[in-house]
């Protein structure tokens, strides 16, 4: 019989559950509406830039309220991004528009 490593669950805030916002088991938020607005909709290129060019210095938590999309989403993506190699390309381009508005 083989036993298998089960993490301590940690107990659910009580506001939490007043809000209706649940967790999934790698302790990421679930999508919610009131946090992911943009849940299920196409990354904009503006969202593909942003994404890569912060994920490396942001946590995810951050990055998914301010593309308004899930915690998982977000790490999923960056995931394809970099095995498609076109997270530089995307950082490039964020950096170009930002010092072509004087940034």
């Amino acid at each position: 019989m083989r036993l298998q490593f089960q993490p301590e669950r940690k107990p659910i805030p009580e506001q939490d559950l007043i809000d209706g916002i649940q967790y999934d088991k790698q302790g990421r938020m679930v999508a919610h509406p009131d946090f992911h607005p943009n849940h299920g909709k196409p990354f904009s290129v503006d969202d593909l830039e942003y994404l890569c060019m912060f994920y490396e210095t942001d946590n995810v938590r951050s990055l998914s309220y301010a593309l308004g999309k899930s915690e998982h989403v977000i790490a999923v993506k960056y995931s394809r991004l970099k095995q498609e190699g076109l997270v530089e390309f995307y950082r490039d381009r964020y950096r170009r528009r930002y010092n072509e508005e004087g940034g």
